[in-house]
């Protein structure tokens, strides 16, 4: 007869009451059949803008975000809505997309911005290029904007800006001693900029003759009503309006044979003559970097307003061409880019 000692009886006994007491706390542990785990919240990020999907500005913030690692699609959704140049149109737009309980709302300029803001105290607005956001009302201050919107801004830049470009018009044009001017008096950052070009045209013996545009289908009529002034160039301010009708803009001063200028490089790609302002591009990566933060925990009342560090000049030499004028080399070599 085999013998078995107790000693081994008992040890495979207590093995294999923890084996048993191990499976059934794993069971108990384990999700019930069927139980679905919680999904991660995919963020929503709500777009404000001025064009259309086809805006290249919207294009350079989402190619940002993809280097960020946000995915359009996959793990972060973004819902767009659009002005197209028509100003009043931001109050409705802006609340659309709040109510879509969207995580951060990204908007363009002072105008979007301030709609955006009287629509929600709570919702993270980021926005770009807003003329002196603490003179409109925007932030508390650049450093500790104090509130729920931030982002980039020109501040005193739009004075400057507008004087720097009436300046550029001379140098492509030196003759030229009568200068229309386009802008939207809705617009905050109008005065501002009206200030400095008038202050630099005085220094340069040039006369201004304003006309305001409020939505794209004036601007016809705001060319047709300068003709018996016969202006020598033509100065478009940074606007909505315009900026949204950029080759309506170039097309309608090339008509009237006016040399002209605006904010955008994407003017003079349009057949304008002149273009010269902050880096539109620039800007909107900065954007998405504020977003990301906003995204990982930060307040916007944390994040200082940024200014814009890079300026472009571009030039339109088919223009000049067809103007019958001849681009001095010193203003070519300084341009940022130079269109055949």
């Amino acid at each position: 007869m085999k013998r078995v000692r107790i000693a081994d009886c008992g040890l495979r006994i207590g093995l294999t009451a923890i084996v048993l007491v191990a499976l059934a706390l794993g069971q108990a542990a384990a999700p019930l059949p069927g139980a679905a785990q919680p999904a991660a919240k995919v963020p929503r990020i709500g777009v404000l803008g001025e064009l259309s999907p086809a805006d290249p500005f919207l294009e350079v913030f989402r190619h940002a975000l993809r280097d960020l690692g946000y995915i359009e699609g996959q793990n972060i959704v973004i819902e767009y809505r659009y002005a197209q140049g028509v100003a009043d149109r931001f109050p409705q737009l802006a609340a659309e997309l709040v109510h879509l309980n969207i995580d951060v709302l990204v908007v363009g300029g002072t105008v979007a911005a301030k709609a955006a803001r009287d629509q929600t105290t709570t919702v993270p607005i980021v926005f770009a290029l807003a003329a002196d956001p603490v003179e409109s009302g925007l932030v508390a201050s650049l450093a500790r904007p104090g509130g729920n919107v931030t982002g980039t801004a020109t501040l005193s830049i739009n004075a400057q800006l507008s004087g720097k470009q009436l300046e550029l018009l001379k140098a492509a044009v030196p003759p030229v001693s009568r200068v229309a001017v386009l802008y939207n008096p809705a617009n905050p950052a109008t005065g501002p900029a009206l200030d400095g070009a008038r202050e630099v045209a005085r220094a340069m013996a040039v006369e201004l003759r304003v006309r305001e545009v409020h939505r794209p289908h004036e601007l016809a009529s705001a060319f047709s009503s300068l003709t018996e002034w016969r202006p020598g160039a033509l100065l478009a301010l940074s606007d909505p309006v315009f900026g949204s009708e950029l080759v309506q803009l170039s097309k309608l001063a090339a008509a009237h044979r006016l040399p002209a200028i605006y904010a955008r490089r994407e003017f003079a790609e349009a057949g304008g003559l002149l273009a010269y302002g902050a880096s539109f591009s620039d800007s909107y990566r900065r954007v998405a970097a504020y977003v990301d933060k906003i995204l990982k925990g930060a307040k916007p009342a944390d994040l200082p307003v940024e200014q814009p560090t890079r300026f472009e000049l571009a030039v339109n030499l088919k223009t000049a061409k067809a103007l019958g004028l001849t681009i001095p080399q010193a203003l070519l070599l300084r341009a940022d880019e130079v269109i055949q």
